[in-house]
């Protein structure tokens, strides 16, 4: 919707600007272990904020179901306005936005089979606590692409991403290159470097590791050479990203 449109449509693109930013908070507030626990719908445990019967925990449960309410009907009305069925699964910020907002609904929906509390005496069932805690974690993940629904209201960076996806090839062809790059050096410093370096080129993986940041110039520490051999190969590798 062009908030140039009308009045309607210009406080509309505010309201979805507002809960954006109350979505990307409530997502990075959580993961806090001073806050964290208010983020539990339905617990009450360590918590001594009360707004009359309603635990903060409930309150925050809301507003967040009234993010996702308002992101769900957006949706629907791009959904139903669009002119084409194909167009519209064929638009990426049509795909983010229903990406941003399914894991709460399968969260809840894991919440309801797998309550708190077991049905037999309270008593918690281990398959279903770890299917519980696979899923949960799985939407949280998921949770991040609520990121990239600024990307939709600002006309730069929607240009950017046209510009990154009309270099698709070539930055495939650099992906490639950077992949071969790393698994050939990856290989050789484990060769040269596993009998005297153990503990740090333990593996292939590792070297490629080691590869990885080397090339590009990240440069992280925790695996480096101590061979001459090693180093040669690694100021080769160094000089290589430098030169890229």
């Amino acid at each position: 919707m062009d908030p140039r449109y009308s009045r309607a449509a210009s406080i509309w693109h505010l309201l979805d600007i507002i809960f954006i930013c109350i979505s990307i908070s409530f997502m990075i507030l959580e993961t806090d272990p001073s806050v964290g626990q208010y983020f539990v719908y339905g617990s009450t445990d360590h918590d001594p904020f009360m707004v009359g019967n309603i635990s903060i925990n409930n309150i925050i449960f809301g507003l967040n179901s009234l993010v996702i309410m308002f992101f769900t009907a957006d949706i629907m009305v791009r959904f139903l306005t669009w002119p084409s069925f194909v167009t519209f699964w064929k638009n990426i910020f049509n795909i983010l936005d229903i990406l941003s907002i399914v894991p709460f609904y399968i969260s809840v929906i894991a919440h309801t089979m797998h309550p708190e509390e077991g049905e037999e005496g309270g008593v918690h069932s281990e398959e279903g606590v770890k299917q519980k805690y696979f899923i949960l974690k799985m939407c949280r993940i998921f949770r991040i692409v609520r990121v990239f629904k600024f990307v939709k209201h600002s006309k730069d960076l929607i240009v950017i991403v046209k510009v990154l996806l009309s270099s698709r090839k070539e930055l495939g062809l650099l992906v490639i290159l950077l992949g071969i790059s790393t698994i050939t050096f990856g290989s050789i410093m484990f060769y040269i470097e596993h009998e005297t370096n153990e503990v740090m080129f333990d593996s292939i993986m590792s070297g490629c590791w080691w590869a990885l940041v080397t090339i590009t110039t990240l440069g992280y520490g925790d695996i480096h050479p101590k061979t001459v051999g090693g180093k040669i190969v690694g100021a080769v590798l160094l000089t290589s990203g430098w030169c890229s």
